[in-house]
């Protein structure tokens, strides 16, 4: 019997792109442009002939050709060096080679120590908290209290996947809910898409317009060295949109077929189908009564991320205070519930290790700009890239990006992977082009989540498996919903270079 192939994981695919990378410092003319980074009250310029000491200006800014407002470097919008147009000049090659391809992703995770420990600590509080078994308590009960109003309950609890999805990254934790929400809506006459579309494509849909999802947009804007509040406005007016139009769609889907079962595109395409559950509900006439203590666990839980949103925007905290925050909250979760201290280390560790693979992308990832960087090749392709699209109108310019991440999205689903890998570059490029930085962004999420619903190597497979309908049943009930996402995310993508 012929062993079944399998696609390589995000790990090696990056490591693949890391030798690709070793390869082109042999081939590629090296380079590099002047930086420019602010210095306590003055730009720091550093070039061939060393560093120069500039009026910190918008007048500075002007005259370097830098199209940017002052404020995105004085109010810390703006994180890393950038690259000074029209100062490139050439340098001798630096290839890199087979210790160098080994040392790469050690000095990635390196690099991005205080992203990782974010990641992994966040691993940490989510784990704790459900060993509370609070959120599964809150979602019961809202299912009971909804019973007979189920219109209502897709509403609330499409809402609530995509308020986590863009708030947090909710993604593989979602598939928990399947056991308590598929023959909740079986009994109520609806089909088994409705589930999917509310758990699978709520977390999709939130994850696109994302407005302070660490594994997305924080890391991306670090990686392109902006600040992940720049544009977080039309993020979350984008992100009501799309929430609001995922739920017409699948409104409009269940009224189609409780009013005639035999719409059903379960039916018709997949026939009758069975499912892994019991649809024998416990106690269905009786909603289950939320205790004082599981309140008050749920409103930690929001709280904490809305006090990680807060932090930021008021108080300048970055990944330190983040992931103190987060250790905070796992303590404080503990000891109202009096876990036990071995049982609460076990789950401390045992949520960061369900998030290490997560980790070490990130680091696996940065190796690559480590690679491309020591062999003075990062800013060659920056500027012959740079070279190719001068002139081109910005709007093409961001479809077309819009357009690489949705192909470049079906071999890698890392939305963290992804943005290590590839901002270091394209958000020099925005700089060079005078695109904002924040559009490169959102050009990679909406990218990504797009094909995030249909890509195999994503988590659309698992999601069908816990409704044991087929990939072809999916396609055609989310493709005209992807055309109208597709559609809004071009326009949202145009308007926001021109803001």
């Amino acid at each position: 019997m012929a062993k079944k192939r399998t696609f390589p994981t995000p790990i090696s695919i990056l490591m693949v792109v890391i030798i690709l990378a070793a390869i082109g410092t042999w081939l590629l003319p090296a380079g590099q442009y002047s930086k420019l980074s602010v210095n306590g009250q003055s730009f720091n310029m550093v070039s061939e002939h060393g560093e120069t000491s500039l009026p910190l200006t918008q007048k500075t800014l002007d005259s370097l050709a830098i199209h940017i407002d002052i404020k995105k470097f004085t109010e810390g919008d703006i994180r890393k060096p950038i690259s000074v147009p029209g100062t490139f000049v050439s340098q001798d090659r630096n290839p890199q080679g087979l210790i160098n391809i080994l040392q790469a992703p050690i000095k990635g995770i390196y690099d991005s120590i205080d992203i990782i420990l974010f990641i992994l600590i966040i691993g940490g509080f989510m784990f704790v908290f459900n060993e509370t078994g609070a959120m599964m308590k809150g979602i019961t009960w809202l299912s009971y209290t909804m019973k007979g109003r189920e219109s209502w309950l897709i509403i609330i609890l499409t809402t609530v996947f995509s308020f986590f999805a863009g708030s947090y990254g909710m993604a593989e934790e979602a598939l928990v809910f399947y056991p308590i929400l598929v023959p909740l809506f079986l009994a109520a006459g609806y089909d088994l898409l409705i589930p999917l579309a509310i758990i699978f494509g709520g977390t999709s849909i939130g994850a696109l317009p994302a407005f302070s999802n660490p594994f997305s947009t924080i890391i991306a804007s670090n990686a392109a060295g902006i600040n992940w509040m720049d544009g977080l406005e039309q993020r979350l007016l984008l992100w009501v949109i799309m929430t609001a139009l995922l739920i017409w769609y699948i409104l409009k889907y269940a009224k189609k077929i409780r009013k005639d079962p035999g719409a059903s595109l379960v039916l018709q395409l997949d026939g009758v189908v069975t499912h892994p559950y019991d649809i024998t509900v416990e106690h269905p006439e009786k909603a289950p009564v939320l205790s004082w203590k599981t309140k008050l666990l749920l409103h930690i839980y929001l709280l904490t991320f809305l006090g990680m949103i807060a932090g930021v925007v008021f108080l300048k905290w970055w990944t330190l205070e983040m992931s103190a925050l987060f250790l905070a909250s796992a303590i404080l979760v503990a000891v109202i519930t009096r876990i036990p201290e071995k049982i609460f280390i076990r789950e401390f560790i045992k949520g960061a290790e369900s998030l290490l693979t997560v980790a070490f992308i990130v680091g696996v990832a940065r190796g690559v700009t480590i690679i491309l960087n020591e062999g003075h090749v990062s800013d060659s392709i920056l500027y012959y890239t740079a070279n190719m699209v001068q002139g081109m109108p910005p709007a093409l310019f961001i479809l077309l990006l819009l357009f690489f991440y949705l192909v470049f999205s079906l071999f890698i689903q890392s939305s963290s992977g992804m943005a290590v890998l590839t901002m270091p570059i394209i958000g020099g490029l925005a700089i060079i082009v005078n695109i904002p930085g924040r559009e490169i962004v959102n050009s990679y999420m909406y990218g990504m989540c797009i094909m995030s619903f249909i890509a195999p190597t994503g988590l659309i497979l698992p999601s069908l498996a816990m409704v044991n309908i087929s990939l072809k049943t999916w396609f055609k009930f989310i493709t005209p919903l992807l055309i109208m996402i597709t559609i809004i995310s071009m326009i949202a993508l145009v308007i926001g270079i021109y803001l």
